[in-house]
């Protein structure tokens, strides 16, 4: 069960590669991105630095970054435009501007009446979509890959002369609204959700939910999304992956005819927001219509800043490990623990680590009673399973099934391409090399046994903890009936 919510998407749910990297990238969202001026190189020339086995990255004069992964297995490409902005970046008062900009970018350019990019994909047969999330903004097209050429002048097109209506606007803010009755509103565990983070974070954008307060949302006019376009959506802060049955070099000849056309502007620079030291444990309750109650645990931990050893990267790779541990595969501690035998005290309960991200990260223990149980002993049971791992350790039994989950997990990630595109958009927003996905497996593999009983020693007292229980409540029966979507933060149109 995952609280932290994953990117918002637009319309349909874009496959995410099983790798333990593209879960920690798509997740809350790793180094603060770069800012400042958008300086070009004299030409489109190959990153120097070391890259995954058959990809190539440019850099066009603009600034715009290209990178491209051959996959011939079958005649199709996906396209992916990755804009390194999302609900980070917003500011108070403004919150769900991301998300809404992402909205209106399928109403229409200087040549495109509102719909008509996605009616020109399907017209490709094509399919086409888009996601915000903390960290980013991204935008896709999967298509026979002949069609190519057709889909990056559609998104260099948009990308470039994005316009549209304040009576577009109008209507738009009404659907995302609606958009968020559905999922937070009217869903139970991710209102919970969403006050975890902001009770969690005081100074992190981190506490804003990607899709923005309601209030904002009534305030927000037009001018706020096309502000929030021309400050963040240039070459420079922007990059695009094209994954499938193509030529790198004939790619980047297409990217310099659409995407090159684009003028260069300086990416404005960005103020850190770093979260003040947490002095003692939090605790909030989120009465909320409910079946069952849901207790959250969540931890402040170190993330990785890059892949060279430090002592906070390396106590985020064992975190990460210890995660695993937890709840790695069907029959891990916490399941066998919390949800099995006579005395059972939780229907389900789940680990995650946030390895990666532009802001702080977290540790999340997370579950919920089973019938006769209350959140205290759910929450109890949480602590006790960690400090079982800090007081006896784990077995190189446990260390080795992670492990070989993480090696076959890089093998599965190909089947796909668009969870290919994925991933190399997700390396490139948080700055990491586009072989970090092998980087990363080599030095999981190096973690030891005594690191991840050295972390779950350290990360989790009180201090940096902050608790959030949902707590049910019966439902009025003179409330209007709404659509039940069980979709915590899922997929929607």
């Amino acid at each position: 069960m995952t609280l932290i919510a994953p990117p918002v998407f637009r319309r349909a749910s874009v496959p995410l590669a099983a790798a333990v990297l593209v879960a920690a990238l798509a997740g809350c969202a790793a180094t603060p991105a770069p800012s400042g001026s958008a300086a070009a190189p004299a030409a489109a020339t190959a990153q120097p630095a070391a890259t995954a086995a058959g990809v190539q990255q440019f850099t066009l004069d603009n600034g715009l970054t290209l990178i491209v992964k051959p996959d011939r297995r079958a005649p199709t490409a996906v396209h992916m435009l990755w804009v390194r902005v999302g609900s980070v970046d917003e500011h108070n008062g403004t919150t769900g501007v991301a998300h809404v900009l992402e909205h209106m970018m399928f109403k229409g350019t200087d040549t495109l009446a509102p719909g008509e990019f996605s009616r020109r994909v399907a017209e490709l047969g094509g399919r086409e979509n888009a996601f915000t999330n903390r960290d980013y903004t991204g935008y896709y097209q999967q298509v026979p890959a002949n069609r190519l050429p057709e889909v990056m002048a559609l998104e260099a097109n948009r990308f470039a002369h994005n316009r549209w209506s304040d009576d577009e606007f109008a209507k738009e803010i009404e659907v995302i609204k609606e958009e968020r009755r559905m999922r937070t509103d009217d869903n139970p565990r991710a209102l919970m959700a969403e006050q975890l983070m902001a009770g969690t974070f005081v100074a992190s954008p981190y506490r804003q939910p990607v899709v923005g307060w309601m209030g904002d949302l009534d305030a927000m006019k037009a001018q706020d999304a096309r502000d929030f376009y021309q400050h963040w959506y240039t070459p420079a802060n922007a990059a695009v992956v094209v994954v499938g049955d193509v030529d790198p070099q004939a790619v980047l000849a297409l990217a310099r005819k659409t995407y090159g056309a684009v003028p260069a502007r300086a990416v404005p620079p960005r103020k850190p927001q770093p979260e003040p030291a947490q002095k003692g444990v939090r605790r909030l309750w989120v009465k909320a219509p409910a079946e069952q109650a849901v207790v959250a645990l969540a931890f402040k931990v170190p993330q990785m800043d890059s892949l060279e050893p430090s002592p906070t990267n390396d106590d985020a790779l064992a975190l990460t490990v210890l995660s695993a541990v937890l709840d790695g595969y069907s029959g891990a501690r916490l399941d066998r623990a919390l949800t099995q035998g006579p005395k059972r005290v939780a229907d389900s309960a789940s680990a995650s680590n946030g390895l990666f991200g532009r802001g702080p990260q977290l540790f999340m223990l997370t579950g919920v009673p089973s019938a006769g149980k209350k959140p205290e002993q759910v929450e109890a049971a949480l602590r006790a399973e960690v400090a079982r791992v800090a007081k006896d350790g784990v077995s190189e039994a446990e260390l080795a099934r992670v492990k070989t989950q993480w090696v076959a997990s890089e093998v599965y990630k190909r089947d796909s391409v668009m969870g290919q595109a994925q991933e190399l958009g997700g390396l490139w927003v948080q700055g990491l090399p586009l072989d970090a996905d092998a980087r990363l497996t080599q030095r999981l593999r190096s973690v030891t046994a005594a690191q991840v009983q050295a972390v779950a020693k350290k990360y989790f007292g009180d201090d940096q903890l902050t608790v959030a229980t949902l707590v049910p409540q019966p439902r009025d029966p003179a409330a209007p009936a709404r659509p039940q979507q069980a979709m915590p933060a899922g997929d929607m149109r």
